[in-house]
């Protein structure tokens, strides 16, 4: 078996992130710019293997759209989501290689990738089935999945959540729900084989009335009618966090007001139906593969 990264970057260049990231596996990266282009170049591992890093170059914005078409060119037997800031550690692939070897039963696996104090929402320290109720805590950045699952699936990432589109984050948590929604099987390993180098967020500007808002409409689309109870639970369990400048009465109404937005059965068609036509694309592919 492969790995095989899948990344989404902005106004980059191959080397550079080749570097930056430490790639040492097969790669596709879907840079976000101004022009249209592909460019691909080999690295050598130490034992002398040859891995294919495949470099593409597109005129559109939002990380849903450039993780599906990531996900459309994939060729590797296992598939890491990632972004332009991470940086791997040595033997990352060995080390993912193993955690599937391990658990031939697993569809994806979840690891660690260490972030900032701040901003970190999970650290796994055991092996453990992961549930659609105690899934939101992951980024797409700690999921490596099986190829083949993937496109069995036909789960694609929503165009409506996530950095560029209209809902400012949560495309991450409504994939992996999806998933395993679907019967898939998704555990979690606790090994570390990255981590984040901050930067400036595309997406995050403070818990303000947009943060409250786009998060309610996410618990609406993932809760359904538990939203507003583990909303308000969401708010309670962090709240020295998220209510340092408002108060929890004004973030609580925010939320209600997003989910009470998504219950509009227009912003639910919409919301279902914004995959960008990749859903189809994939299924032409499983026919094509199978």
């Amino acid at each position: 078996m492969k790995v095989e990264v899948l990344a989404s970057v902005m106004n980059a260049s191959l080397r550079e992130t080749v570097q930056h990231m430490n790639l040492q596996s097969d790669a596709v990266i879907i840079n976000q710019c101004d022009r249209l282009g592909q460019e691909e170049m080999q690295i050598s591992q130490e034992n002398g293997e040859a891995r294919t890093i495949r470099f593409y170059s597109f005129p559109d914005r939002g990380i849903g759209r450039s993780r599906n078409e990531a996900i459309l060119r994939a060729e590797g037997d296992i598939c890491l989501f990632s972004d332009a800031d991470i940086v791997y550690e040595d033997g990352y692939e060995a080390a993912i290689l193993r955690e599937f070897e391990d658990n031939p039963e697993a569809d994806m696996i979840i690891f660690n990738i260490e972030v900032e104090e701040s901003r970190r929402t999970y650290h796994i320290t055991d092996r453990h089935r992961v549930r659609w109720y105690n899934c939101g805590r992951y980024g797409a950045v700690s999921f490596a999945v099986r190829r083949d699952s993937l496109l069995a699936s036909g789960i694609t990432f929503s165009l409506l959540f996530g950095g560029g589109a209209k809902y400012s984050n949560g495309e991450d948590s409504l994939f992996l729900t999806e998933f395993i929604q679907k019967g898939y099987k998704v555990y979690t390993a606790p090994v570390t084989i990255g981590r984040e180098e901050a930067g400036d967020s595309t997406w995050f500007h403070g818990y303000n009335e947009k943060f409250f808002h786009d998060r309610g409409v996410l618990y609406h689309y993932l809760y359904g009618r538990l939203a507003g109870p583990l909303a308000l639970r969401f708010l309670y369990a962090h709240k020295g966090t998220l209510c340092s400048e408002v108060t929890i009465k004004q973030a609580k109404q925010w939320m209600r007001d997003g989910i009470r937005e998504a219950g509009k059965r227009g912003c639910r068609r919409r919301i279902r139906a914004n995959r960008g036509g990749h859903r189809e694309r994939i299924r032409r592919k499983l026919k094509q593969t199978s």
